[in-house]
């Protein structure tokens, strides 16, 4: 049995009746943060020029545009909601995976959700089949697979998209082993274009490349099935010899799935998470210096070496650079208490007091075997030193989870950017009681906006 067979016979033998119920909960989450964020990055312009440029040709379709009233294939939907989903980087994320599961499950298979019809019951079963399928892949590539430059939402959540979009589209195993050997070709995807566009788009593609090869699969297109292990396949190219090991992807299955523990990081803040401990460190310490600011000599971070090496930008060219700034998120939180939407706006990145205190900012290597540690270390002009750390980041997870209010209050924050604030709990209630749904077109229809048109989206996108 080659390794897509296997996956596959894996993947499809996961039933909504057998999930525990803390899988259940965290597939809702992960789908309802999905959602918001998307609502909320639908409105930058990273959302907004790939939909200029579609709706420069004709559309139609059964499948929503989040937040607008434009009806599209799913296809395009999935590579337009999935960009928004990404395009604040306030996504969740996967301690597995190291990168954010979510944003290329939901856009894709809510989208054909949407042209075919599935129960609520169905989706969340094909949300975890995706998650597992992509938690499996990561085991046995990374973290070579991470440091040699690949982004894992991409190149892993390709895999996870397939599956999920397979399970909705009742693949047989030998489908499903083509449709993921169809994903091999579709996995793309580096870390070169973090800070930019191209990093949420990598996610939109994702999405689509996912429900592309399901709908391929289930035509009777063909794939090789040893795709992953052959000399040429996914494993040699993408890794290299003697930096994979395929057996991980199944030496633990069954024993506890990936979206019960680890689960996932639901962001309280909204840029990279390896900037997240410095930031509720520096929150800490905000409290003790918001007074003494100019007093400030110098500022120290210490973030661990797979932190670092992409957040080490201390002179920030753009919003989306400064997401990925822990001299900049460090700075922001250490002086207002906290980092929100709006500090990776208007170009909230170059204002004078913050860039004083990154100037003063200098990031070090952290050797620790603690890969979420973060400290922040500051010395005032008379000497004195005021330092704090934090190690798993709130949200991350059932080891320091979100409470349900600020849950729902990161919900309601991202969705009021799109929708109206009447819409907000009636959508928030539906996605909270998902499983009884009959048909997930009861929540595109809550997020439905009818306010553009083919032709209103491509002005409004100018």
């Amino acid at each position: 049995m080659t390794f897509a067979q296997e996956l596959a016979a894996r993947v499809n033998a996961l039933t909504y009746d057998a999930l525990p119920a803390d899988a259940i909960h965290w597939a809702k989450a992960g789908i309802t943060d999905c959602i918001g964020v998307a609502l909320a990055g639908c409105q930058e312009a990273t959302a907004k020029i790939p939909m200029k440029v579609l709706g420069s040709a004709p559309q139609s379709g059964q499948s929503l545009v989040w937040g607008s009233a434009l009806r599209i294939s799913a296809l395009d939907a999935a590579l337009l909601n999935g960009t928004a989903a990404h395009a604040l980087d306030f996504d969740d994320c996967s301690n597995t995976m190291g990168g954010h599961p979510s944003t290329v499950l939901v856009p894709g298979a809510l989208a054909l959700g949407d042209d075919i019809g599935v129960s609520g019951r169905d989706f969340i079963e094909a949300y975890v089949a995706g998650f597992e399928a992509q938690a499996a892949l990561s085991r046995v590539v990374h973290w070579h697979h991470y440091e040699k430059g690949w982004h894992p939402t991409a190149t892993l959540g390709v895999f996870g998209a397939t599956v999920a979009c397979g399970r909705l589209l009742k693949l047989s195993d030998e489908q499903m082993t083509t449709a993921l050997a169809l994903a091999v070709s579709e996995a793309a995807g580096v870390k070169a274009n973090f800070g930019s566009m191209t990093k949420p788009l990598h996610a939109g593609l994702t999405a689509r490349n996912g429900l592309f090869a399901a709908l391929m699969a289930k035509e009777g297109f063909t794939a090789n099935a040893e795709a992953f292990e052959h000399k040429q396949g996914y494993f040699e190219v993408f890794n290299g010899t003697g930096t994979y090991d395929p057996a991980k992807a199944f030496d633990s299955w069954g024993e506890r799935l990936d979206i019960v523990h680890p689960a996932i990081c639901i962001k309280q803040h909204p840029c990279c998470a390896s900037t997240h401990s410095c930031i509720d460190a520096a929150s800490v310490l905000h409290e003790s210096l918001k007074e003494q600011l100019g007093d400030i000599e110098k500022i120290e971070t210490n973030t661990h070496k797979f932190r670092l090496a992409h957040t080490d930008k201390p002179d920030p060219k753009s919003e989306l650079d400064a997401k990925f700034s822990v001299q900049y998120c460090t700075a922001r939180a250490l002086q207002d208490g906290y980092v929100a939407l709006e500090h990776f706006e208007n170009a909230a990145y170059d204002e004078t007091a913050v860039r004083a205190l990154m100037a003063k900012t200098t990031s070090v290597l952290l050797d620790a075997d603690d890969e979420f540690l973060g400290i922040v270390r500051v010395t005032l002009k008379d000497g004195s030193v005021y330092e704090e750390q934090a190690s798993v980041p709130s949200g991350r997870g059932p080891d320091n989870p979100m409470t349900d209010e600020q849950f729902k209050s990161k919900f309601a924050s991202c969705a009021k950017r799109t929708l109206p604030l009447d819409a907000i709990d009636p959508l928030f209630g539906a996605l909270d009681g998902l499983e009884n749904l009959k048909s997930v077109a009861e929540i595109t229809a809550l997020l439905e906006k009818p306010l553009l048109n083919v032709k209103g989206a491509a002005k409004a996108a100018e």
